[in-house]
């Protein structure tokens, strides 16, 4: 026995590579598209194994510089052809024994099969969307005439020529069997996928509300002189803010706002908001995520008013743990993992339903200090189930078992 623990005390060290499909900061907020990664990294480094961060980023596009805990190797990616010139480069960059691909697109998950396929190394796939959900789910096709097809294959910027496009998505879908290991962070994903469930980790430490003055926090970002609502993402139809607006439209309180933090990266959805119910809204510019501890302790309500869609279901918003780990009272919506994940330390209504947003709202309010209180419950939820320390643990299980 003592000589079976000398030899595994001899292993090498294994390490990681996670491998993202996109490093650039084009998602929700400043490196909005590498959240998921950078919380596998956390929780990966907890397990005390060396891990790398190698992703592709566009090639015309400005980088922002990383968090400065977490190294990354970036790879500029092409559209094809010289797409193929960008997988060798980023191939040439991995070094770990085990890789970690991030999505179910070409661009990690496709690239870490070409990898295993040459050295035989295992693959773990993490799914935090359901990708082909954007463009219609399983009802999407793709039936062009000749014409159509020669232009998306030949013109410089034909559909085709992107390494994400609709049609590699459903072909990088029928390769999910070849990932050693599947995770996933969602009960919709894993019914769809397999895999092991692995939820949306929170640093509690510093999501922690007891570092934060809420009054100094609504000072700093001028928000002193209002009742806040928060929304600390960015907007998009299936998120139902739409339906928090038109509930401030039924409360008709002038002290009430909706604080919207970054806007939209992704088209001029928010302004669209803005021109329909600006009086109702204030938007804070991107911040970093450094600065998100402070800018959730300014609201007095967080809302995640989640439309009943399957890419809503798909999904497990990062505003939930936000809001959790900082002991706010929540308002949010009966779809996809959201009941499970609040328990009873948060309010739900049916989604699409304004009325009873207002409805929800007005009793917070008329009953703060016992909305506070269930705040606190939902605050010590997020570090029972959903830290990183949670995320180690089964993370730790899973390793373990390749």
């Amino acid at each position: 026995m003592d000589q079976l623990k000398k030899s595994k005390s001899l292993k090498p060290k294994r390490k990681i590579s996670l491998v993202v499909s996109d490093l650039s900061s084009s998602g929700s907020g400043r490196w909005g598209g590498a959240v998921r990664p950078f919380l596998l990294y956390k929780a990966l480094q907890k397990l005390d194994y060396e891990v790398e961060v190698i992703g592709f980023v566009p090639h015309e596009q400005r980088q922002d510089s990383p968090p400065p805990e977490i190294p990354i190797v970036t790879i500029p990616a092409y559209n094809y052809p010289k797409f193929i010139i960008s997988v060798n480069n980023l191939i040439k960059h991995i070094q770990g024994n085990i890789i970690y691909a991030s999505k179910l697109k070409p661009t990690s998950f496709g690239v870490a099969l070409i990898q295993k396929f040459k050295t035989r190394c295992p693959v773990l796939l993490d799914i935090d969307d359901w990708e082909l959900s954007w463009y219609g789910g399983d009802d999407w096709t793709y039936r062009p005439s000749f014409k159509q097809f020669a232009r998306d294959i030949l013109k410089p910027e034909g559909a085709l020529r992107n390494p994400n496009h609709p049609v590699y998505l459903r072909l990088t879908e029928g390769l999910v069997s070849q990932a050693d290991v599947i995770t996933t962070h969602t009960h919709f994903m894993q019914e769809r996928f397999g895999g092991v469930y692995l939820p949306q980790g929170k640093d509690t430490t510093v999501f922690d509300p007891s570092q934060y003055n809420p009054e100094t926090s609504r000072t700093r970002y001028n928000l002193s002189n209002y009742r806040v609502i928060m929304f600390p993402g960015a907007p998009r139809p299936y998120k139902g803010v739409e339906d928090v607006l038109l509930a401030l439209d039924q409360l008709n309180e002038s002290d009430l706002r909706l604080v919207i933090v970054g806007g939209s990266p992704y088209d001029d959805y928010d302004h669209q908001l803005m021109e329909k119910w600006g009086h109702w809204i204030i938007k804070l510019p991107r911040l970093p995520v450094s600065a998100m501890p402070e800018v959730v302790a300014a609201a007095h309500i967080v809302v995640v008013p989640q439309r009943d869609t399957p890419a809503a279901k798909a999904q497990f918003p990062l505003k939930l743990t936000d809001a959790m780990a900082m002991g706010k009272p929540i308002l949010s919506t009966r779809v996809g993992d959201i009941p499970e994940i609040l328990g009873d330390t948060g309010y739900l209504v049916d989604a699409s339903s304004p009325e009873q947003i207002a409805d929800k709202i007005r009793w917070i309010f008329q009953n703060y200090q016992d909305a506070n209180e269930r705040g606190k419950k939902a605050r010590q939820r997020c570090i029972e189930c959903y830290s990183i320390d949670k995320m180690a643990d089964i993370l730790s299980e899973v390793i373990n078992k390749l």
